[in-house]
């Protein structure tokens, strides 16, 4: 996955992401920007966990994220922080194809999508790979997979999230599946609702999930980190059996 997104020639040079490919919040992001054909600059800014030794946050992104972390949006010489508001933010902004619809039901059924996403899907998923003990992790691994099977039920009759179309549902859950290879690795092992596969594979064949896919080295690294992790707080706690 390469720092910027779309052809270098068709970039809108007002629209920059200060982001990094292994935060998922800036996946999300990522993901709306290529799938909406929205030309723009990457400023590559790792997330705290993974910022190496020495490396230095760029000014104007200490100066406009109120939180100091990513993503971070600019367009102009305006500012939005949080991958969800970002969304939306982007979608009233920036003239492109869009992902969320016109008419208010419809965009209150995307809008009650993405929530549920937050709500339900990413918890578990993080609780994976930030899982230190076995029993914690395998926890984890179930809820995520009831969670799974529950947005396999809650897919539409045109088989995306709200609506017949893809939107900005998917951008709120691409990035658990672009990271559904590292998270078996790290101990994510109940089975995947097959209606949700199939719309992860679909979601991920889109332009903006062939933009946010992670190569074999990506997950590799992903993986390595979380592993070095766990090893961190073994080491710390004495043993095998830290908490988590």
């Amino acid at each position: 996955m390469t720092a910027a997104s779309g052809p270098t020639d068709d970039r809108d040079p007002r629209v920059t992401l200060f982001g990094h490919w292994i935060c998922p919040y800036s996946v999300r992001v990522s993901f709306a920007l290529s799938e909406r054909g929205i030309g723009h600059h990457v400023v590559d800014v790792p997330p705290t966990a993974a910022r190496p030794r020495g490396y230095v946050v760029p000014e104007e992104f200490t100066a406009n994220s109120p939180l100091g972390e990513i993503p971070l949006v600019r367009i102009g010489d305006q500012y939005r922080a949080d991958s969800l508001p970002i969304l939306e933010w982007l979608e009233d902004r920036v003239d492109a194809p869009p992902l969320l619809p016109s008419g208010s039901a419809a965009r209150d059924d995307v809008r009650s999508a993405m929530a549920w996403v937050d709500a339900e899907v990413f918890g578990p998923m993080i609780g994976v790979y930030y899982g230190t003990r076995p029993d914690r992790v395998a926890d984890a691994s179930r809820r995520l997979a009831a969670a799974l099977a529950e947005l396999g039920r809650r897919l539409g009759d045109g088989g995306w999230l709200a609506g017949g179309a893809p939107s900005l549902a998917e951008a709120a859950v691409v990035p658990c599946y672009v990271r559904l290879e590292g998270l078996r690795r790290l101990g994510f092992d109940d089975p995947v609702d097959p209606a949700t596969a199939d719309h992860a594979g679909r979601t991920l064949a889109l332009a903006g999930g062939r933009a946010v896919a992670w190569s074999n080295e990506q997950t590799d690294e992903f993986v390595g980190r979380f592993e070095a992790y766990r090893a961190r707080r073994r080491d710390a706690a004495g043993g095998p059996s830290s908490a988590g």
